[in-house]
């Protein structure tokens, strides 16, 4: 189960708001570039590393790097900030959070909204709703204008522990699978089946732009896409509702509500993971996609595309929590899908 949790603690809190990835794509660049043949940024920020393989097919591989995430849109009269949000949050889990500012520096800042003891009963039976919110800095507007602009980006403030058997910090949607991907090119020891194409996207939480673009540019024959998914194994849940659970190996992807994977994929991932012994689950999502349907239709033809997913309760909330053990094992079937997909009957029939 051993993972680099100081790599994965890195790459977690490194800030990077979708269109404002500059700080998370500086940390891929250092460590993907010595392990694979070539490293390229396209145009909107990807970043694409190429490894040459026994056989000229593209395998495309996918995972985003940017987070949910907030933009400034006003400072009021007191330097209250205002915001607008960069990807979809469940706003009942904001309440007294920190916040970063990314403005000239950084700056702490905490999310507000009216105080219950204050509240009118229809106030408190109401939903809240992003609106309801702002961001105290605990400066006047004075000082909050001389360090941030309309238009800046701001993260949540969260570090990395671990829990038990897991790690519990913001954004592991999705650099948990950024953390999987470089680390499956760090230990793919032999030479890949097909060319393969680690791209690394960016703005997925606004609506898959970046594996838009790519998938384009690539055009690829396979594509494999790592992002997280919903464990809803609590003990609010119904047996049908869980989709998957913790530490019950990575997810295979047959469905979310953007696509349905290639069963030529999920077959192929079933048999690898049987053939080395990993531990995996099937994942069907009701709602919500991911990068995938980007990689699959994008592009002349389409490809032959699917996904591994890591388990993850609380996703898109003030923190996200992953077991090591899923982390590991979707690592260990990447690597076992890159090596061997030239061995597998790609056919229709």
């Amino acid at each position: 189960m051993s993972i680099n949790i100081k790599l994965l603690s890195e790459i977690c809190e490194v800030p990077g708001a979708p269109g404002f990835e500059q700080k998370i794509r500086e940390v891929i660049l250092r460590e993907v570039t010595p392990l694979v043949d070539e490293v390229s940024v396209d145009n909107i920020g990807n970043v694409i590393a190429f490894k040459k393989g026994k056989k000229s097919k593209k395998l495309m591989m996918a995972a985003h790097m940017d987070e949910i995430a907030f933009i400034v849109s006003h400072i009021d009269d007191a330097g209250f900030i205002r915001f607008q949000p960069l990807g979809g949050f469940d706003p009942k889990t904001l309440t007294a959070q920190r916040v970063i500012i990314h403005g000239k520096k950084d700056i702490i800042g905490v999310m507000g909204c009216k105080p219950i003891h204050i509240m009118t009963a229809e106030e408190r039976a109401k939903k809240l709703e992003l609106k309801d919110y702002y961001i105290d800095t605990g400066m006047p507007k004075k000082e909050v204008e001389k360090i941030v602009d309309i238009g800046d980006a701001i993260t949540r403030e969260r570090t990395l522990i671990e829990m038990g058997d897991c790690v519990n910090t913001k954004s592991l949607d999705n650099r948990v699978s950024v953390f999987i991907l470089i680390e499956m090119l760090r230990e793919l020891k032999k030479k890949p089946a097909f060319d393969i194409y680690a791209v690394f996207t960016v703005q997925e939480e606004v609506g898959l732009r970046g594996a838009k673009a790519s998938a384009l540019e690539i055009s690829p024959d396979f594509a494999v896409n790592i992002d997280t998914t919903i464990a809803f194994d609590t003990p609010d849940s119904r047996p049908e509702e869980i989709v998957t659970k913790l530490g019950e190996g990575t997810a295979i992807k047959i469905k979310d509500s953007s696509v349905i994977c290639d069963r030529r994929m999920v077959e192929y991932m079933r048999s690898q993971a049987k053939k080395k012994k990993i531990k995996y689950q099937l994942e069907l999502l009701a709602a919500g996609g991911t990068d995938t349907a980007a990689l699959q239709y994008n592009n002349a033809g389409g490809s032959i595309a699917g996904a591994l997913s890591i388990p993850t309760r609380h996703i898109h909330q003030s923190i996200e929590m992953c077991h090591k053990q899923d982390i590991r094992d979707t690592i260990d079937l990447l690597r076992a899908c890159a090596e061997d997909m030239d061995k597998h009957d790609w056919s229709f029939l």
